[in-house]
């Protein structure tokens, strides 16, 4: 079954086009590195939730909205090998973290096993 790495992030509205620059590297990069899909998704509809909710999930501030992306893969051993990959490319790992349009210290991701797929 295929395998999914799956993200949250917060960015800021103002640095949004900076964000979707570098996703579109990044997207690049994995697909070309063997990714069988990366998607990027801005929030148009999520709420706040009263225990917990995606803008929760990752401290929301104003100003900021919520970005869910994954990445597709053809198994977990295909994630590790195109991971390993993109790691090494000089696009992804000269990248100074410092400097990207989004918290990366409240960022939400995790590896995750195909469960159902239709």
């Amino acid at each position: 079954m295929q395998y999914v790495d799956g993200f949250i992030v917060p960015v800021p509205k103002k640095k949004l086009a900076d964000y979707q620059k570098l996703a579109r590297l990044a997207s690049k990069v994995w697909r070309e590195h063997g990714a069988i899909d990366y998607r990027e998704c801005v929030a148009e509809d999520v709420k706040v939730g009263k225990v917990t909710s995606f803008p929760r999930s990752v401290k929301l501030k104003p100003g900021e909205t919520v970005v869910f992306s994954w990445i597709t893969y053809k198994s977990r051993k295909h994630r590790d090998r195109v991971n390993a990959k993109v790691m090494k490319d000089p696009r992804i790992a000269t990248m100074d973290m410092k400097s990207v349009p989004f918290d990366g210290k409240r960022m939400i991701y995790g590896g995750f096993e195909t469960l159902v797929k239709f």
